[in-house]
């Protein structure tokens, strides 16, 4: 056995069954290997930000990580924004990446590069085999550390030789250590701040299942506080049937004014609520001065069982009666608006759909539009690092394959990993695509308002648009293989969604706004 096979026995061993790949030269041992060893489905994506950005959408529903392989130290750093924000989203993510044999590092080839240094920063467990012996126990090591708490971003790199040498053995995976609660001395500090008045519960992670949801929010009626999600949240279960949860918003304005009266934040999960940046004359903490911070339980705890203990503490049963009847509003119709189209996508939405919103102004109104709207999943972008909705859409869909996924994505965040839509039609993915094609960054047109730029001259507004020429995403989407309309009024918009939802495998339709 050669250490190539070795690496992909120890992944299907230790429950990595899927590999989002873009190989190189160096690879090719391991992809003959993926080849003749069963157990781990190989996904090919067109680009490296693809390919983590897939295995984050993966882990998100899957609940364990899939593998990333990517080629030397350029192909990690094409990887590496999506790789950022999976490690926001706590998403457990293996990510092995080639390298030259380890004879040949000697010189200066073209594509050598400081691989390690360039791993490290990003990495929560890092690790290098230098023989096929290595392999195994090295890959065992990674997907363990990569399932550590919440879950880790574990890299491993296997320069070529380690890869076609022989004498590679099968990895043991250490099994995952079960995180307790948190312990009664924060579950006293958070009981004490309840009784404080005017708290909130700011979740984030497992919290945001529906059963912690419907807790916490038992524990907040007890003591007249409130909960929130923080905004960018990896995954919340929500929809007809559940407890809704409000998210905190992510603009200082309003996220200031949200708070201004809060005396204690509980955070179970969630971070310290701050500003996206700075903006001269604005706070970067969202809390007002003085408010109390309970930090109760991390990710290095059990979320839910933290939310059972407290309310078993404080008495606080759920309320069946606080769960959302399902409410379907009336297609909307003329022309088009954010608020028309998230009416319509909640008349719509199917039953147990997953959103994958990486529409950062045009969706903004699709969160609170289907809060009683058919029971869904929402993934959010979570570490600010664009181009993660078409591949985040497509590792969604293939760990839940029997489930309808819906992306809202903005046109240009979708052009830094566009490639993905070819993903979406090789794979088959029951994917509704939605661009908002507004051809411009109109959050930075925002941002310039926010620093005080209220006339921007033309210069600065070419930097801020496309829109000479207009991207046209119909084309751009056949050219990858995915069936695409364009709507340019509301009824256009319903009749493409209700075929798309209507069947399975990829769609797209661009909202010319």
């Amino acid at each position: 056995m050669n250490g190539a096979e070795s690496l992909v026995r120890t992944l299907a061993a230790g429950g990595v069954d899927v590999c989002f790949a873009n190989p190189g030269t160096s690879e090719m041992h391991f992809v003959a290997a993926l080849d003749r060893v069963p157990g781990v489905r190989c996904v090919l994506s067109l680009f490296e930000g693809g390919a983590t950005g897939a295995a984050d959408g993966y882990a998100r529903m899957a609940g364990k990580p899939a593998a990333t392989l990517t080629h030397l130290g350029t192909g990690l750093t094409n990887s590496l924004a999506n790789v950022h924000n999976a490690r926001k989203a706590q998403t457990p993510m293996v990510n092995i990446v080639g390298d030259h044999a380890t004879y040949h590092l000697r010189y200066e080839s073209p594509l050598k590069s400081d691989l390690d240094a360039l791993a490290k920063p990003m990495s929560d467990w890092f690790g290098r085999a230098e023989a096929a012996q290595e392999v195994g126990p090295k890959a065992a090591e990674a997907i363990a550390a990569a399932q550590r708490d919440a879950g880790k971003i574990a890299t491993l790199v296997l320069p070529a030789d380690a890869s076609w040498g022989e004498g590679g053995t099968v990895g043991t995976t250490l099994a995952r250590t079960v995180r307790a609660a948190a312990d009664a001395k924060a579950i006293a500090q958070a009981i004490d701040a309840l009784k404080g008045g005017n708290a909130l519960l700011l979740l984030g992670g497992e919290a945001l299942r529906a059963q912690p949801i419907e807790i916490a929010a038992a524990i907040a009626a007890k003591f007249g506080a409130e909960i929130a999600a923080q905004s960018r949240d990896p995954r919340i279960e929500r929809g007809a049937g559940r407890v809704p949860i409000k998210r905190l918003p992510n603009m200082t304005d309003a996220a200031v004014t949200a708070l201004r009266e809060t005396r204690s934040v509980i955070l179970i999960g969630a971070k310290l609520p701050v500003a996206n940046f700075a903006h001269p004359g604005k706070p970067s903490l969202f809390a007002p001065e003085g408010c109390r911070i309970v930090e109760l339980a991390t990710g290095q705890h059990d979320l839910a069982a933290t939310l059972d203990a407290l309310a078993e503490e404080v008495g606080a049963k759920a309320d069946p009666a606080a769960r959302l009847a399902l409410k379907r509003p009336g297609l909307a119709e003329g022309e088009f608006s954010p608020e028309k189209l998230a009416q319509s996508l909640a008349a719509l939405l199917p039953e147990n759909a997953i959103i994958c919103d990486e529409a950062v102004t045009s969706g903004r109104p699709m969160y609170g539009a289907l809060a009683a709207s058919a029971p869904h999943d929402y993934l959010a972008l979570t570490g600010g690092a664009i181009g993660i909705g078409l591949p985040l859409a497509a590792g969604a869909a293939i760990a839940c394959p029997d489930r309808k996924v819906v992306l809202l994505q903005a046109d240009g965040s979708g052009l830094y990993t566009v490639q993905s839509l070819w993903t979406h039609a090789n794979e088959q993915l029951d994917i509704v695509t939605i661009v908002f094609a507004n051809n411009r960054y109109a959050i930075l047109r925002n941002e310039l308002k926010n620093v005080g730029i209220t006339n921007p001259g033309d210069n600065a507004i070419r930097m801020l648009s496309f829109d000479k020429p207009r991207m046209d995403w119909v084309s751009l989407a056949r050219g990858f293989g995915v069936p695409a309309e364009r709507a340019t009024s509301m009824e256009s918009f319903n009749k493409a969604l209700e075929a798309a939802f209507s069947q399975k495998g990829p769609a797209l339709i661009e909202v010319a706004l």
